[in-house]
């Protein structure tokens, strides 16, 4: 499954100009060949919004939903974006996969936050693994610090997840998460991981870009700079079938052996 990766900070602030951004891409991405394309993290809003963030967001199904709804359907391809998602008095930062006929597949909610920005303005989500089916794979969502949690990839593999899907706001200079640690996830678990970041200076943060489709075998199938960039890469599941077949990590497991751990 060709995979388009959106390497970009949108327009901080503005729903509507980011939309434009997310319909201009997914026309690329399309003609392009791509079946599915990946936001960075909180894409419709900005990230280093402050409190703007709460006024911004929207229930799963709200308006910008059907907006992006409408792109993946005008360019059959699906959507996987970052959003501010409100539900009734709680603020969640979110991550929502359509298909390329605009049905809503799955939605996802943070759940390890990151800093005392992410602590003050979203609540924590409480669901580990949500995943879809999508073109013959098993999608699995997770956003940014997340993936920085072992146990919680672990999780997806065991669930049988295939590919992987990480919005992220990766800022310096934490930059050898995209380097080493996303690869890595990628092959201990076997499985394809795309890491979406966002770019530039947003507050008080410098985003560091490097957005990548790490493989089974941990080599990096496409990987960005550090300016606004799609890229594209595959996640070819017969690959994928074989790279499992020779390195067994889920077969060789002792569970008994990690108690402790929980």
């Amino acid at each position: 499954m060709r995979t388009a990766l959106l390497q970009s900070s949108g327009r901080p602030g503005s729903t509507v100009e980011n939309l434009k951004v997310l319909d201009g891409a997914a026309g690329r991405a399309a003609a392009a060949g791509a079946a599915l394309l990946v936001t960075s993290e909180l894409f419709l809003t900005g990230y280093a919004i402050g409190d703007a963030v709460a006024d911004l967001a929207e229930p799963a199904d709200g308006d910008a939903a059907d907006a992006v709804a409408d792109i993946a359907g005008r360019h059959g391809l699906a959507i996987a974006y970052g959003y501010p998602e409100r539900d009734g008095g709680g603020v969640f930062n979110s991550l929502q996969l359509v298909s390329a006929d605009g049905t809503r597949l799955a939605n996802y909610r943070k759940t390890h936050l990151f800093g005392c920005f992410e602590r003050d303005h979203f609540v924590p989500g409480e669901q580990p693994v949500v995943q879809a089916g999508l073109n013959g794979l098993t999608v699995g969502l997770m956003i940014c610090y997340d993936v920085e949690f072992p146990e919680h990839v672990r999780a997806h593999a065991l669930a049988g997840t295939d590919l992987l899907i990480v919005p992220t706001a990766q800022m310096h200079p934490f930059q050898f998460v995209a380097e080493s640690v996303v690869p890595v996830r990628a092959f201990e678990n076997q499985m394809y991981v795309a890491y979406v970041n966002r770019v530039g200076h947003e507050g008080e943060f410098e985003f560091v870009g490097l957005s990548t489709l790490a493989g089974p075998d941990g080599i990096a199938r496409a990987r960005a700079g550090r300016t606004e960039e799609l890229v594209l890469a595959d996640a070819d599941p017969a690959f994928l079938a074989a790279s499992r077949e020779a390195n067994p990590y889920l077969e060789d497991r002792r569970p008994g052996l990690y108690g402790s751990l929980v």
